[in-house]
């Protein structure tokens, strides 16, 4: 499912995009379901929804929100509760593309959606997403699964080149997490960063490491991903999950292993504040900053 172009190119630049990654029946019914989520956020005027395994509301609301104007912007782990999620995490053409990377062991972290509706002010600060979850390498995979055009007026993801390769920049102001980097830090990135855009049912499959953000959606069409999270069979978590589930550690290729493979690095431990979603947490911390 990957060429040996394509995977040079995920190890050089941190990130690629390949287009069918779930089959157009697959795609049809992630997106009616997520349809139907948005349709009963509008019932809600905050966070809802049957906890978590650790107490957090399963769908998360921006400020935004109104019943007439929805702004669902997350939905945690949604394989735990849908089949359709669960199949696609599980046994699609994107879990083939994740295993000719860093497989052939392969094991799920976690999984969520991300979510822009038409006027969502939501946006993602810089950050890598191995600062949230360190293991004890990095054969580590986020799968960006486009459940919508991405595209640059809907908030697509904006990336690095090749940041992977670089270090791990902190989340923290001094003592305080803030879920994102340094402001210079977040200035010296965007001077080289890239718009990634793909067609619904694509994928962006990104280097653990990279640094990356995303704009607010500014235009009339919604940008939804559906990201999972996988590891080298090898690849242990040394920090609690952000996000954690009934799923975590499940195996989707191979074998699993007590064997930890270990990288010789230094690693910040991230904090994990108990909200809806890291969206809170980096507005709470916006918000507060001098």
């Amino acid at each position: 499912m990957i060429t040996k172009h394509e995977a040079d190119a995920f190890w050089r630049d941190g990130f690629i995009v390949a287009e069918n990654a779930v089959d157009r029946r697959q795609l049809a019914r992630l997106r009616d379901v997520l349809a139907g989520w948005v349709d009963e956020s509008r019932d809600h005027d905050a966070p809802f929804g049957e906890p978590t395994t650790d107490g957090r509301p399963r769908f998360d609301l921006a400020p935004e929100h109104n019943a007439a104007l929805p702004a669902l912007r997350r939905v945690n782990n949604p394989s735990e509760i849908d089949d359709a999620y669960m199949e696609a995490m599980r046994d699609s053409a994107m879990t083939e593309m994740v295993a000719a990377l860093i497989g052939p062991d392969v094991k799920h972290h976690h999984c969520k959606i991300n979510l822009k509706l038409p006027g969502s002010n939501t946006e993602v600060r810089y950050h890598q997403d191995f600062a949230y979850t360190p293991h004890t390498n990095d054969d580590v995979v986020t799968a960006l699964l486009m459940l919508d055009d991405m595209t640059p007026e809907n908030g697509c993801l904006m990336a690095v080149p090749g940041s992977h390769r670089g270090p791990v920049y902190s989340l923290f102001d001094g003592q305080r997490f803030t879920g994102f980097v340094a402001p210079a830090v977040e200035r010296s990135l965007r001077e080289h960063e890239v718009q990634v855009l793909g067609s619904a049912g694509s994928v962006c499959l990104m280097h653990t490491r990279l640094a990356h953000g995303s704009e607010p959606n500014r235009s009339s069409a919604p940008r939804g991903l559906y990201i999972c999270v996988y590891s080298a069979a090898d690849a242990f978590p040394i920090a609690r999950n952000p996000m954690p589930n009934r799923n975590e550690g499940m195996m989707v290729r191979g074998r699993p292993t007590r064997r930890a493979r270990l990288a010789e690095a230094t690693i910040e431990l991230p904090e994990q504040p108990l909200r809806a979603s890291f969206f809170a947490v980096q507005e709470e911390a916006g918000d507060s900053a001098p």
